[in-house]
């Protein structure tokens, strides 16, 4: 089973602050917990087992978090952990140093150094995602990730805004995944994880390149769908905006089996596919759904419309329509 769902609910208020302490002590590195919500603490937790890679979800009021010496000799698994606040904010504190995080923030631990935390978070969303991976198997040199230990780096924003999405997208669709794809999974985010630290560190050049191959194809994802609805988007802008040719760019979409115009047409198309299955849509022309997302001649999306999916868009947005008012299909809330 790659997911697993779990709340403090499922016993009586005076317990369930040391049942998740003692599903956390399973789940991440050991540490010392405690909180001002104990008498009755709620939370909850989803994790993602992807073997070498554990990935989490964890919702909660406050927690005081602390990684002592004690038990590190204790146990030590050897692994970095890395935090990204989704909502709330807190201090961290390393090596007599304290952090203020914040929402968007992400953070990186070492399970063999000793640090100190306090948050206080929403408890009716996720606090935030964590992910922990054996230190060996991160491809940057352990010197550079010591350096940014409890260093606050944006997920707003730039590579750490796609890892930061990559990881709220692990857990919002864990339950899509199957064994086949741990593997993959695992690799994607290793090297994602790489790319982000080195990039705040502005030290690319100790990934290995295939970390960098999957930081600047994550960097093109993300761009693509930042500009879908400019039609002057075109594989040589996808290009001149990441410093690359496009014959670099082709040979890196060749690899999914894809072209840069196919994969933007795509994208393009799918977008208006789901504005056209909305309900909440049914009253926008779908001359004004085709213009947000890129097209500009309503013939010529018809054309590759009805290509792709075998069906007119207004058929499609009819039969959608009468599926949803017949709840053949989930309808958009």
């Amino acid at each position: 089973m790659l997911v697993t769902e779990f709340s403090t609910d499922v016993v009586a208020a005076p317990e369930r602050f040391a049942l998740w302490t003692e599903a956390t002590e399973q789940s991440h590195m050991r540490n010392w917990l405690h909180s001002n919500n104990r008498t009755d603490f709620r939370a909850r937790m989803r994790g993602l087992d992807l073997r070498e890679v554990q990935a989490a979800a964890l919702a909660y009021p406050h927690l005081e978090i602390a990684r002592t010496t004690k038990l590190i000799r204790q146990s030590d698994p050897e692994v970095y952990q890395i935090n990204y606040f989704a909502g709330g904010q807190g201090i961290l504190s390393l090596d007599r140093r304290d952090t203020t995080l914040s929402t968007g923030d992400l953070v990186v631990l070492d399970s063999s150094r000793p640090f100190r935390g306090n948050v206080h978070a929403d408890p009716g969303r996720w606090s935030h995602v964590t992910m922990q991976c054996p230190r060996g198997l991160l491809p940057l040199p352990e010197k550079t990730v010591q350096r940014l230990l409890a260093v606050p780096i944006s997920g707003r924003s730039g590579m750490g805004g796609v890892f930061a999405r990559w990881l709220a997208d692990l857990n919002a669709r864990a339950g899509e995944f199957t064994p086949a794809d741990v593997s993959t999974l695992t690799s994607v985010t290793l090297d994602l994880l790489a790319s982000t630290l080195a990039r705040f560190l502005e030290d690319e050049e100790a990934l290995t390149p295939e970390a960098r191959r999957t930081a600047l194809r994550a960097r093109i994802n993300t761009f693509v769908e930042q500009h879908l609805a400019d039609p002057a988007m075109t594989p040589q802008t996808i290009a001149d905006a990441h410093h690359i040719s496009l014959r670099h760019l082709q040979q890196l979409l060749a690899e999914d089996g894809t072209s840069p115009a196919a994969w933007i047409r795509h994208r393009r198309l799918e977008g208006c596919r789901l504005d056209l299955a909305n309900p909440h849509l049914h009253t926008r022309p779908i001359q004004a759904i085709t213009a947000r997302w890129g097209f500009t001649d309503p013939k010529h999306f018809s054309r590759l419309f009805r290509a792709t999916y075998g069906i007119p868009p207004r058929d499609y947005r009819d039969q959608s329509r009468e599926a949803c008012a017949n709840r053949h299909q989930p309808c958009a809330d």
